[in-house]
Order: structure tokens, then C-alpha cells, then sequence
């Protein structure tokens, strides 16, 4: 379990392919404090550090992770959020994230206003994956409040802090992104999906 709180910044330092899986190498300052089967959420995805090294750390992504999240697209040098694992009893800072991305978006537009920005995303609606106003999502590990709510597109406000210290400063138009949405909406979704069937 994690919060969307991000911790700090990661840069791939090497990905590795052995037959469907992606080993991915990151320099992150958690990596002294990283213990061998600890969980950690990057961009979103909870991965398994397998080994370690002094500023290094690996973990490794299976074919159907690389297929539904943007990992496969990861490139060496690139930046992706950290998270560890949360600790119980403490403060719950974001909203419940399982580290299970649900499927991708694309940034399809991104706004200055007043010292902030807004960032709108589309996704394919027929998934059932739903958004609501001032509800919770997760941006690539990142936990945010809905600011408009589409059928297949939502936006989220962005204040300084959270620009300069995620990869939100590296979004464009066009960028893909994975998405975890608010489990305790998916579950009601799912509820009313299965009470209007019967």
C-alpha cells in the first residue's frame, strides 16, 4: 500500500531485457535505505527491489506490467517518481494507493494559470474506470484531486511544490502516463454494475 505521496525522484541508470521481463536500474538517494523484497512504487507501479548496490537499486517488471503501464517506454536517464511502501500508524498524507495501475492516459493539454497548472488527461472510458469531481486519482504515483470530470478525460491543479518535485515538469502534450483510480470508486462502479445486471 502507498499514499501518492512522492517520496523523490529516481533516474534510470539501465534497463535490461531478459525474454519478457524488464530489469530496470535506478540511482535514487533511498537506495541505502532499501532492503532486498521491499516494495516500491515507480511512476505508480509497485515493483520488488531484487538487488542493490551503494546509490543503485533494481527491480524488475513482467511483460503484462510493461503492456498496461508506461514503463516500457522508460529510457535511461530518464526521471520516475519514488514511493516506499507506507508504514502503518502513520499519517495517511495522500488517499489509499495500491501501486496496481489500471491502464494508461495521454496529457492532451497543459495550462499556466495564476502560479499553478492544470493538466488535462484522456483515457479510454470503456474500461469502466471512473472519475468523479474532487474525487481521488493517481498520476503516475502521484495522488491528486479531480478538477473536471469527463466521460473519458479529467483534469487535476498542480501547485509549485508538486511541479518542481515530480515529473510533472516533464509533461507535454502527448505524454502517457499510467493511472490508478480511486479504489473505493472502482469498487461502488462495480457494485452498481452488478446490481443493474441482475
Amino acid at each position: 500500500m502507498f499514499t501518492g505521496i512522492i517520496e523523490t525522484l529516481g533516474e534510470i541508470q539501465q534497463l535490461q531485457h531478459e525474454g519478457g521481463n524488464l530489469h530496470i536500474t535506478v540511482k535514487s538517494s533511498l537506495a541505502p535505505e532499501l532492503k532486498i523484497d521491499q516494495s516500491v512504487a515507480h511512476n505508480g507501479v509497485c515493483l520488488t527491489v531484487v538487488s542493490l548496490d551503494e546509490n543503485t537499486y533494481t527491480v524488475t517488471a513482467i511483460d503484462e506490467t510493461l503492456q498496461k503501464t508506461n514503463l516500457g517506454e522508460l529510457k535511461v536517464g530518464e526521471k520516475v517518481n519514488l514511493e516506499r511502501a507506507m508504514i502503518l500508524g502513520s499519517r495517511l498524507d495522500g488517499h489509499i494507493v495500491q501501486g496496481h495501475v489500471d491502464q494508461t492516459g495521454t496529457c492532451t493539454a497543459v495550462e499556466e494559470k495564476d502560479g499553478s497548472w492544470f493538466f488535462t488527461f484522456e483515457y479510454d472510458a470503456a474500461t469502466g474506470n471512473p472519475t468523479i469531481e474532487k474525487g481521488s486519482i493517481t498520476i503516475d504515483g502521484t495522488s491528486l484531486t479531480v478538477v473536471n470530470s469527463g466521460k473519458n478525460s479529467f483534469s487535476v491543479a498542480i501547485i509549485p511544490y508538486t511541479y518542481e518535485h515530480t515529473r510533472f515538469k516533464s509533461y507535454q502534450i502527448g505524454t502517457v502516463v499510467n493511472l490508478e483510480f480511486d479504489v473505493i470508486g472502482k469498487y461502488v462502479a462495480k457494485l452498481m454494475a452488478h446490481r443493474n445486471e441482475a
